[in-house]
């Protein structure tokens, strides 16, 4: 258990954490929706059970990424369409959950919650697969600790961010730094970068109160066009009229 010592590992999981709650937002409505129509103790029951196969069938789908991402050109994949999903969650959509069916049976509603958390979490996934960088006992620690976090707090979760609108940008730009680090560490081009720009895969060591932490510049590039690409986009949708 020597990685648990580690600032890195605990680096890791705060990570992971913070990723799954930003992405899961939508998710956590879902749940809420899906099980609207019950009786309050059947709602309780469908949420808890819900939830919890939502857990395992996102560290099983986890698992199998992290495996998938080591094959030439799915982290050149999975980077570009974290990109894509980071600068999403920066500009501002309409309301999508009307079409959201409820259900009045407990089995169905723990289906319903099933399928629409399967459909819902190829975010998720990627991300969290990208952030533990292989290790099994982070990803499951982290997902563990954020999947039930994220439904049961889902309302307050939601108030928070509405209110302090930096959590989502910080979250978006976390996702961009590990879109950047993908991007550039995939087995197709790693060595073309090792030889030619050797700066983009090569970790700058900080120490932070004699903590020792690892930042990649291709991960802060990343960071950086995700919040640039997101807040012009968000300008240009927010003021149409001036256009």
């Amino acid at each position: 258990m020597h990685e648990l010592m580690t600032s890195q590992f605990w680096l890791g999981l705060g990570a992971i954490i913070w990723v799954n709650i930003i992405l899961s937002g939508d998710n956590a409505v879902v749940i809420a929706l899906a099980a609207r129509s019950l009786p309050e103790r059947q709602q309780k029951l469908a949420i808890l059970w819900g939830a919890a196969a939502a857990v395992v069938l996102r560290i099983v789908l986890t698992v199998v990424a992290v495996e998938l991402l080591k094959l030439p050109f799915l982290k050149l994949i999975g980077g570009l369409l974290l990109f894509w999903i980071a600068v999403k969650l920066l500009v501002p959509e309409d309301d999508g959950d009307g079409d959201v069916k409820s259900s009045e049976h407990l089995i169905g509603a723990i289906k319903t919650i099933l399928i629409a958390d399967l459909v819902m979490s190829l975010d998720n996934v990627i991300a969290v697969a990208a952030v533990a960088k292989g290790s099994i006992l982070l990803l499951v620690l982290g997902l563990v600790i954020s999947i039930p976090l994220v439904v049961f707090g889902a309302t307050l979760l939601m108030k928070v961010m509405e209110r302090y609108p930096v959590i989502i940008t910080v979250g978006a730009a976390l996702i961009g730094y590990v879109a950047g680090e993908m991007l550039v560490t995939d087995p197709t081009v790693l060595e073309w970068f090792k030889l030619n720009a050797h700066w983009m895969v090569d970790f700058e060591i900080l120490t932070v109160f004699g903590h020792k932490f690892e930042l990649s510049a291709a991960g802060l590039m990343g960071a950086a066009a995700v919040v640039a690409a997101g807040k012009w986009l968000a300008g240009r949708k927010a003021s149409p009229a001036k256009a």
